[in-house]
């Protein structure tokens, strides 16, 4: 198996090639990744040198990089993405030009190379709001912020690749993922982070906001499933059904950490701030795919990685500014 990975060097990226390479250890995988504020090659530090990782620097955007680098592989795994909601709502513009362009870049190479199967990882954001239920692929899709507009974007050009050239593509659609890694703007490591410093947790707006909350490690078994079993031209929620407030989490995370619960700052709400995401994800499951891990466990082994690797995370909160509408 020979598999490209874009954005192997982010958070979910760099957490599938760990999976990958536990599951198949001979499997040949390039990881191609722009190396962005969030992309940082010592998120794979700990796999060491292997023969069969090769590491490309570019951009996805690149035909000229992105060619050569599909080219005699048999699967593209395209987790590339500008992912931060609040980023885009400040600046929308780098947003469209990965998450759409980008996306476009890879179909066309990975047509002119004739892949066998080609992965656009996708978000549950691009269903929107949902008051009550779960949302179901087949559902129409109500994107509410840039970022979710880009994704769902994207979405749709690969099922027109699917339709027009025959590509076979697959989507899978994952809830709020976090665990090891995850830069810290998002909102579970930011937490973390802020609490193991003494710091205040800064909620958005009332803290009812609901999330499904995704072990990384669950979410890549999700997509190795779907990248095996699952049928081109079709779309895979993975959703954990752990539906929890934000303020919920904050306070779950002043527990683990052993910080006072008073330390929780209501902040100004961002715009348009979805009020609850959920998923049906009954389709993977159909595959066989199930979660693994409980919410509450894999939110303590998440919390003990942050306390016991402060050097990877520190010097990326000194130079780097977080972003919070």
């Amino acid at each position: 198996m020979r598999v490209l990975i874009t954005g192997g060097a982010g958070f979910i990226g760099s957490n599938f090639i760990r999976y990958m390479f536990s599951r198949y250890g001979n499997c040949s995988i390039i990881n191609l990744d722009k190396l962005t504020y969030c992309g940082n090659i010592n998120n794979l530090k700990d796999i060491g040198p292997r023969r069969n990782h090769r590491f490309i620097k570019a951009d996805i955007c690149d035909i000229k990089a992105v060619l050569p680098a599909v080219k005699g592989c048999d699967t593209v795994v395209n987790f590339a993405a500008e992912s931060h909601v609040d980023r885009s709502i400040k600046d929308s513009e780098e947003f469209v030009k990965t998450n759409v362009n980008g996306v476009r870049v890879l179909l066309e190479a990975a047509v002119k190379c004739r892949v066998k199967r080609f992965i656009q990882i996708s978000t549950d954001e691009v269903y929107g709001d949902i008051k009550k239920g779960f949302s179901k692929e087949d559902d129409s899709l109500m994107p509410n912020s840039p970022y979710a507009a880009s994704k769902a974007a994207g979405d749709l050009l690969c099922r027109s690749y699917f339709k027009t050239y025959g590509l076979p593509v697959i989507i899978t659609r994952s809830s709020n993922n976090f665990g090891p890694y995850q830069y810290p703007e998002k909102m579970i490591p930011l937490f973390l982070t802020r609490a193991i410093e003494g710091k205040v947790l800064p909620v958005y707006g009332d803290g009812r906001n609901v999330r499904d909350w995704l072990y990384v490690v669950d979410n890549c078994s999700g997509i190795d499933c779907a990248m095996r079993k699952g049928r081109p031209g079709e779309i895979y929620n993975i959703a954990a059904g752990s539906g929890i407030r934000n303020i919920n989490i904050a306070r779950k995370i002043l527990r683990i950490t052993g910080s006072t619960g008073d330390m929780i700052s209501f902040v100004h709400d961002r715009p348009c701030h979805d009020s609850r995401y959920a998923m049906d994800s009954e389709k993977i499951k159909v595959l066989g795919w199930r979660p693994l891990f409980d919410f509450n466990k894999a939110l303590r082994l998440t919390a003990q990685w942050y306390m016991k690797n402060g050097k990877w995370w520190q010097p990326l909160k000194r130079r780097a500014q977080i972003i919070r509408w």
